[in-house]
């Protein structure tokens, strides 16, 4: 059966004019990400790992708390034992963040994503909020389950915390935002680098390969450096008490951190712009 020209011309007026909100790209992108089997994948690593690692850092350091030295005891941190997982769910939320921007590029879809919201800076900052708060939800998640079990594992005669103890809330809070903002940053280099694999090699290249360079350099120069790498700032979030004697206040270091993945988003942002998708 034949289509009417009025038909035709009642399909097409409903058809999307390729102008769109912003709410709109939020809800395509996270359409998006929890569509895609790899992102549920990588965050159920990023708890398991999270969780994980922190309880049996715990539980070990309970077996073997009779035997440690006093020095030991008097040092022990028990906030930042407890989230010692965060280290290693960095790399987990780091891939994802890579994978929500170079998937595209290596799919070919991102012509389409472009082509429906030609505006780019916009998609780059859908994008970003869409991921920056799931990863933020999980990570604080991590960060706050990976302190109460450890807490609880680390039960007397060894040294435990609550959250009213000094700093610990800070830490807890503060060590999910610097995964969080770590996974940004790993989002930053995507949008420049637009490769899976060159962008994730890249992120932990900075994480672990950069501060083995700077620890080569002269000590006065490789103190001064480390400070604002981001292995020494995690450090001293996720620290009760200060780590290092010349080392930021962790939230000066958290707003360091906050500037690199702005300015790594905001390179990748232009770059998107003055080049072919």
């Amino acid at each position: 059966m034949t289509n009417s020209p009025t038909a035709t011309l009642e399909r097409v007026s409903h058809l999307p004019s390729g102008h769109y909100r912003f709410v709109d790209l939020l809800r395509s992108e996270w359409t998006k990400l929890r569509t895609v089997r790899s992102s549920w994948w990588t965050l159920g690593v990023t708890v398991l790992l999270g969780i994980g690692i922190s309880a049996l850092v715990t539980a070990e350091t309970r077996a073997h708390w009779s035997s440690m030295g006093p020095g030991d005891k008097l040092s022990f941190d028990p906030v930042s034992t407890s989230l010692i997982g965060l280290f290693l769910c960095q790399f987990a939320i780091g891939t994802l963040g890579a994978l929500v921007v170079s998937a595209e590029y290596s799919t070919g879809t991102i012509r389409a994503t472009l082509s429906a919201a030609p505006r780019r800076p916009a998609v780059v900052v859908a994008k970003a909020t869409v991921y920056g708060v799931v990863a933020f939800v999980v990570s604080e998640f991590v960060s706050f389950a990976s302190f109460f079990l450890g807490q609880f594992l680390l039960s007397s005669p060894a040294r435990h915390a609550t959250l009213s103890s000094p700093g610990a809330l800070r830490a807890v809070f503060g060590g999910g935002l610097f995964v969080a903002v770590l996974g940004l940053v790993a989002f930053g280099i995507a949008t420049i680098i637009r490769h899976t694999a060159g962008s994730i090699i890249a992120f932990v290249g900075i994480l672990l390969v950069l501060p083995l360079i700077v620890q080569a350099l002269p000590s006065s120069l490789s103190l001064n450096i480390r400070r604002f790498l981001p292995d020494r700032i995690g450090i001293d979030i996720l620290s009760a008490t200060k780590a290092f004697p010349n080392a930021f206040s962790p939230w000066a270091g958290m707003l360091i951190l906050c500037l690199y993945a702005f300015v790594l988003i905001s390179v990748g942002t232009v770059l998107m712009v003055r080049r072919d998708a």
